[in-house]
């Protein structure tokens, strides 16, 4: 790390709606790193307190990266408009805006997205704007839920229902997997806006294939190989990769010794390094062209 890697919270006004994030500036930088965090999170996920090694953002700054972690629509400060922001679309717009104004003109923005938040990052790549990023990662996300989960999303949907007491495995296991002061993610921990319930219930299976088919730019995609959430191994890695089928490059991976929640175990900043150098490459790329 260095000196200069300093963690600020921002907030800019779109709209009429504020939005959250923490950036993490440098001088003339490669590119601007856009992250977006998952459910019942917010962007601390990527600094999260008193773990400065699995920071994304102090990492990407390392390496000559803004990193900007974005509160996505509906967290953060604008949570008291999570009604307002509804509409796939407003939320695009008002993602695309914050980070208009909090990146500097000219830089190439790379975006970065985890579990439920791969489903705006999917977004904003497919949308017509989506042209001018340098490339998409997504992770901890995926069209077919992993077995473990299933069983616990039957027992949440069951007539009545059974107590569910299986998020923490989902989510936090193997333990062994995560940094102490990371297990349960109390420090990062949001309340979910209502609409992310359905878009949780239903974008895997209505939406996220036909955005895929829409990413025109070089797409990175990886799961945890001890990944609970979402079907995993080198099956479910090309499904989703085949998705991908505007994309000029599109490469997987399986992150070893990690489980959901890639960016707070122990693995993060193997994992971060490996994003930040596919960033790297779709900086020369795009320098080439």
């Amino acid at each position: 790390m260095t000196d200069t890697d300093v963690v600020i919270p921002r907030v800019v006004q779109v709209d009429g709606v504020p939005l959250s994030a923490l950036v993490c500036e440098v001088p003339e930088p490669r590119a601007v790193v856009v992250a977006l965090h998952g459910g019942s999170a917010t962007s601390a996920y990527f600094d999260y307190p008193d773990l400065p090694r699995a920071s994304l953002l102090r990492t990407g700054a390392a390496l000559g990266f803004t990193v900007v972690a974005l509160d996505r629509p509906g967290y953060g400060a604008s949570a008291s408009h999570a009604d307002a922001v509804r509409a796939p679309a407003r939320r695009v717009d008002l993602a695309y805006a914050a980070v208009a104004e909090l990146a500097p003109p000219g830089v190439g923005v790379f975006l970065m997205a985890h579990s439920i938040g791969c489903e705006l990052a999917l977004r904003m790549a497919a949308d017509h704007r989506g042209k001018a990023l340098l490339g998409l990662e997504i992770a901890g996300t995926g069209r077919h839920h992993h077995p473990v989960a299933r069983e616990i999303i039957d027992a949440w949907r069951a007539d009545p229902p059974r107590p569910p007491g299986g998020l923490r495995t989902l989510l936090w296991q193997p333990d062994v997997l995560y940094p102490s002061a990371a297990v349960g993610g109390a420090r990062m921990t949001s309340r979910s806006p209502g609409y992310e319930a359905d878009v949780v219930a239903g974008w895997a299976a209505t939406d996220f294939a036909a955005l895929a088919a829409r990413v025109r730019v070089p797409v990175r995609y990886t799961l945890g190989d001890h990944e609970l959430v979402w079907r995993s191994g080198a099956d479910a890695l090309a499904d989703i990769a085949g998705l991908f089928t505007a994309a000029p490059r599109v490469t997987v991976d399986e992150q070893a010794d990690a489980g959901h929640n890639l960016s707070l175990g122990r693995t993060a900043m193997a994992y971060h390094l490996k994003v930040l150098s596919f960033v790297e490459e779709c900086v020369l790329a795009r320098e080439r062209e």
